[in-house]
């Protein structure tokens, strides 16, 4: 197999089935290629409806599909592919990570693999990524650090100058260029980086997987470029809900994955020192905001950051916890409740 597609779906069976089409017209670019459907534990019909459109389309002879019954986030879902698959005998050179809420367009699988074919010291490489309009979105970016999260947070021009060379979304590259991290969305990976690296963390449910796969990958010696030839659309955020559009409050995940990324990969001092800056810079903006600047934070952001800080929290390396178990682990205890409760013939 020369390339392995791997797609999660949650929530979108309408987008993954856009996406497969998409597909459908780029898959004779790259022979040896085969697409992985991965539904994600969504509950309802999803996995009928992408089957039926498999079976329809006739594309059963490059896409198969996988269901799961519970929700095993992004990470999760994606390795319930990788395992076996670079495990089997017919192991894939290239693992393309591709979001179910993405459109595929003319030669952009071809051109990623015709890179890594180019240049055996990359180890990964990421489209650019682009709203419906065309518009290009920040995928091509550098590691977090103190002065990133001070610089993100206080949203200030005179600071952003001064920090400039901090910035986590650098501009929109018009070639093909080294990066420290490119965006999951669309994330080609050489094979072998896996044997080092290992898969997706699920540690992480959804967020900083992608940030870390690249520091890790990094760390072992390979290097992540940007390929802004090869294009991809993406809707973003329909799976969780967290658009430019809908700045709902971000959810304790979001809050946990970045806790998550900074202890693990930096440790217990340099996390504390990012969530002072992350804090402090809130906390600046806020003044500013109280000045007549117009507020660009989710709701209640500022409270969630330090509530979900190392001050607050402890500086234990913690797994994310996933939405879907926590639900299910309390249905559990609210079903056991009523059930001690009727025992004693409580009302």
């Amino acid at each position: 197999m020369k390339l392995l597609v791997v797609i999660a779906n949650y929530k979108v069976a309408h987008l993954t089935i856009e996406c497969l089409h998409s597909l459908a017209a780029e898959i004779g670019q790259v022979p040896g290629t085969h697409v992985a459907v991965c539904e994600n534990g969504t509950g309802d019909d999803s996995a009928q409806r992408i089957q039926t459109a498999i079976d329809e389309n006739g594309w059963n002879s490059w896409c198969t599909l996988t269901t799961l019954n519970t929700n095993l986030g992004f990470t999760g879902g994606n390795n319930v592919i990788l395992r076996p698959a670079l495990a089997s005998a017919d192991r894939p050179e290239y693992v393309l990570l591709l979001n179910a809420d993405t459109i595929v367009h003319a030669n952009a699988l071809r051109r990623l693999v015709d890179f890594m074919d180019e240049h055996p010291q990359v180890g990964i490489a990421g489209s650019r990524l682009q709203y419906p309009d065309g518009v290009p979105q920040r995928s091509a970016f550098r590691f977090h650090s103190v002065w990133s999260e001070f610089e993100s947070s206080i949203c200030f021009g005179p600071v952003s100058r001064v920090l400039n060379r901090w910035i986590v979304a650098v501009p929109v590259p018009d070639r093909a260029c080294a990066v420290d991290w490119v965006g999951g969305a669309c994330m080609i990976v050489r094979g072998a980086v896996f044997d080092g690296i290992g898969v997706l963390d699920e540690g992480y449910y959804t967020h900083y997987e992608d940030v870390d796969f690249c520091f890790n990958a990094r760390k072992a010696g390979w290097a992540a470029w940007y390929i802004p030839e090869s294009r991809v659309t993406h809707f973003v955020g329909q799976s969780t809900g967290l658009t430019v559009k809908n700045p709902k409050r971000f959810p304790p995940y979001f809050f946990g994955a970045r806790r998550r990324y900074f202890l693990k990969n930096h440790g217990p001092y340099y996390t504390a020192l990012a969530d002072a800056g992350l804090i402090c810079g809130l906390v600046m903006w806020r003044l500013q905001v109280l000045l007549g600047k117009r507020d660009w934070t989710p709701p209640h952001f500022l409270y969630d950051s330090i509530r979900n800080s190392v001050f607050i929290t402890g500086f234990k390396v913690k797994d994310v916890e996933n939405p879907a178990f926590a639900v299910a682990t309390k249905s559990r205890s609210t079903q056991s409740e009523d059930s001690a409760c009727a025992n004693k013939g409580v009302k």
